[in-house]
């Protein structure tokens, strides 16, 4: 189970792997950067090249393809390795869109990102946004995706092999002997150098400074004078990334499932344990009341209490799957965790454990396949090494070493009886980066930006709802809509209210009340 910082969309509801984008392609013709004008530093605190060495690229045209379905067009559009460097070497981004429909005068383009670090934007565009968001929204604005770089298409970090992977995701995260921590350690290291024998050229240039950078790249080679954007969990923080850089430029921004930057990664890991908890807590209440429920029907206690006595068998005898793969405690943790995201999988859940107390792990297995973007022939996309890699430039490491982890392991176990000590070790996997952390945790405040929409989920697993307030007061036009209920993210998920106060505010700018809550 390796959860640190892998803040998406659920992988349960809505699959962002292996859509087709084979028409993308690089070239001149079509879109002109007509809001180039502005200078490349506007807001920025510095790192940006000035608009003149800017201008290659803020200048080039892209070339449209037809590609996936419906009318969905795909480009290739190149920017900078290296901001420090726009001379140097350049790096290809993957771009994909789907114009405005009408009726109603057309606003811009609107951004979207589903979170990861690591997950396709481009694919979360075909699947969902580009045609699953609501119509008006549709109507008004051509939805637009990038996959950051490092991620999907755009030049993907790449780490291991598939029967690498396999084995990484079984290696024991909760060890009970130095030897154990001895494997865990080893795993990370190896999956750190096999970052770095792969994809050494781009691991120093995949952090979400320069993933904001290429978001106002865009900005100019589509002809924008203002960037709308959507961002999901870790795309808050490539929102709000973006609001501090250049808030002249911010236009409508939607955070949903919000990251507070101002948090050290020691200290999001543990808020994201006691996230899971509180999401562990919902389904065991709710399972509590299903006549199918594995976990009994008495108190949440007696629940945790199962659960982690599951676990604890399933490490010192994995369980058969059907294939050679077998369901060790690590998988199985990862399982349960994937069906955290989003309540519509819980009765999936319910089955996967019922089976597996009788000695069948299949169903289990699958969900942490689709937590990891494993596919049924043993390939991973690469949304874990792209989260990595994006996570552990971002921020210092949570623990430079064993004896950290054990030392914080208490606080971790009271933040989540269930989770705490697997997501405590899971946090150790930045000690072992071949490329040191560029960013550092702070306070984004973007004066001057546009009114930006905040949204909290009050029972979100892997961005509590705290996040959401604290990003919302950092931000000095922030605004706070709350969402009462299960789940990590809250547009488009069912809630009537949250997505009218959203549609309102993409389609005229108004953020909802303050203090508007939703259930």
């Amino acid at each position: 189970m390796d959860s640190r910082r892998l803040l998406r969309t659920s992988a349960i509801a809505v699959a962002t792997t292996g859509l087709l984008i084979s028409g993308c392609s690089s070239g001149s013709s079509s879109t002109s950067a007509t809001a180039s004008a502005h200078t490349a530093t506007d807001g920025d605190p510095g790192g940006a090249p000035s608009a003149e060495e800017l201008a290659p690229y803020s200048s080039q045209k892209l070339s449209w393809r037809a590609c996936g379905v419906a009318k969905f067009e795909c480009a290739t559009m190149k920017a900078p390795l290296d901001y420090a460097k726009p001379a140097g070497p350049s790096i290809n981004l993957a771009v994909a869109r789907v114009k405005a429909t009408g009726p109603g005068k057309r606003i811009g383009s609107l951004l979207v990102n589903p979170g990861g670090p690591g997950g396709s934007a481009v694919g979360y565009l075909q699947s969902y946004a580009g045609i699953g968001y609501p119509a008006p929204v549709r109507a008004r604005y051509d939805m637009v995706a990038v996959d950051p770089r490092g991620v999907a298409r755009s030049e993907p970090v790449e780490c291991l092999t598939g029967q690498q992977m396999d084995a990484y995701t079984e290696v024991d995260q909760t060890p009970d002997d130095p030897a154990q921590q001895t494997a865990l350690t080893k795993a990370f290291k190896e999956f750190a150098a096999g970052c770095e024998a792969k994809s050494g050229k781009v691991l120093p240039h995949v952090s979400t400074v320069e993933a904001a950078r290429d978001m106002d790249l865009l900005r100019q080679v589509l002809g924008d004078e203002k960037l709308h954007y959507v961002g999901a969990s870790y795309g808050t923080f490539l929102g709000a990334t973006y609001a501090e850089l250049y808030p002249s430029r911010t236009g409508r921004l939607v955070l949903d499932g919000a990251m507070d930057p101002s948090l050290s990664s020691l200290d999001m890991n543990r808020d994201q344990t006691a996230g899971f908890e509180t999401a562990f807590k919902s389904f065991a209440t709710d399972c509590a009341k299903q006549k199918d429920c594995p976990l009994g029907r008495g108190s949440v206690e007696d629940a945790s209490d199962r659960l982690r006595a599951f676990f604890k068998a399933a490490d010192a005898k994995p369980i058969p799957t059907g294939q050679s793969r077998k369901l060790g405690e690590a998988l199985a943790t990862t399982g349960v965790i994937a069906a955290m995201y989003d309540e519509a999988a819980w009765p999936e859940l319910r089955t996967a454990l019922a089976r597996a107390m009788k000695g069948d792990g299949a169903g289990l297995l699958t969900l942490a396949d689709s937590y990891y973007e494993r596919d049924a022939s043993g390939k991973y996309a690469n949304l874990m090494f792209a989260n990595a890699a994006v996570n552990c430039l971002d921020a210092p490491p949570s623990f430079t070493g064993p004896t950290e982890v054990t030392a914080a392991l208490p606080s971790f176990e009271q933040a989540s009886p269930v989770f705490g000590e697997g997501f405590a070790w899971s946090a150790l996997n930045c000690a072992y980066w071949p490329v040191k952390a560029t960013g550092t945790p702070h306070r984004i405040e973007a004066k001057g930006a546009a009114p930006i929409l905040v949204v909290g989920t009050t029972r979100d697993p892997a961005t509590p709802y705290k996040w959401a307030q604290s990003l919302a007061d950092q931000l000095s036009s922030g605004t706070l809509l709350t969402y009462e209920g299960d789940g990590h993210t809250a547009y488009g998920r069912g809630s009537d209210c949250i997505d009218t106060a959203i549609n309102t505010y993409l389609l005229d700018g108004t953020p909802p009340a303050k203090g508007k809550r939703c259930s």
